[in-house]
């Protein structure tokens, strides 16, 4: 009986079983592509997926495990020297599924299993559709038009377009403020400079202002002194001189 298994059988004994999934593998991994059934297709999914798993890892040890379950060289050989390296970055997924219809006389299910990073037309389909992603909606808002008969066409104005135009005028309006700012505080600066350059000036000039004014005033007052002295001294000798005179004079008329 076969409680509480739930893998498929295959209507097959267990030897048949997996000799034919081995033998579907090697083909796989050899061709990279495989035609058989559906049913079958997804066993071998099962069964080989883990096996590319293994090879990541190149060493003895998992070589020897995956010909256990393959039992052919060339098939190892394969898969631990070319498939391993080109499915390196792939996180598991390595086999696709692709159904192909019914197949004539018992009606099975027949599809393609193939290996992912060997077909390179769905690899190219991908990248065209994630390079080319674009946005269709707002291009059918702008198309909208409404025509009446006999009166000329009247563009409607959709959301999309007066929000571009506010967001249009908003750096305008800014971009003004911050003008009108700059020249208030332009004109600021200037009348604190106008007002406090006069200070400033009179601070500084008045000690120097006066100073020069009393030593010069001190120097005169010397000046004057000193003349002064000098003239008295002057006059002076010129009377002693006088009187020296006088007196010789005085003396040879005595004689």
């Amino acid at each position: 009986m076969r409680h509480g298994k739930k893998f498929n059988h295959l209507s097959r004994q267990a030897p048949h079983r997996k000799a034919m999934l081995a033998n579907m593998a090697c083909s796989l991994i050899e061709h990279k592509r495989v035609n058989t059934t559906v049913a079958k297709a997804k066993a071998l999914k099962k069964f080989v997926e883990p096996l590319i798993t293994k090879s990541k890892n190149d060493s003895t040890h998992s070589r020897r495990m995956v010909f256990r379950y393959l039992r052919s060289k060339e098939a190892v050989t394969e898969l631990f020297r070319d498939v391993s390296i080109k499915v390196a970055d792939r996180p598991g997924g390595y086999t696709r599924i692709l159904k192909t219809g019914f197949r004539q006389g018992d009606n099975a299910e027949m599809c393609f299993i193939e290996l992912v990073d060997y077909n390179e037309n769905m690899l190219k389909e991908t990248k065209k559709k994630s390079s080319s992603r674009r946005r269709r909606g707002s291009s059918k808002k702008t198309d909208q038009t409404a025509k009446v008969p006999g009166e000329e066409t009247v563009v409607e104005a959709t959301e999309a377009d007066t929000k571009a135009e506010v967001v249009e005028e908003a750096p305008a309006v800014e971009a003004k403020s911050e003008e009108t700012t700059e020249d208030a505080s332009i004109e600021e600066v200037k009348a604190e400079e106008v007002v406090e350059a006069p200070i400033v000036e009179e601070k500084v000039e008045e000690p120097k202002a006066e100073e020069p004014v009393e030593e010069v005033k001190a120097e005169a007052t010397e000046d004057a002194a000193i003349n002064q002295a000098v003239e008295e001294k002057t006059e002076e000798t010129t009377e002693e001189k006088k009187e020296e005179d006088n007196s010789g004079e005085e003396e040879k008329k005595e004689e």
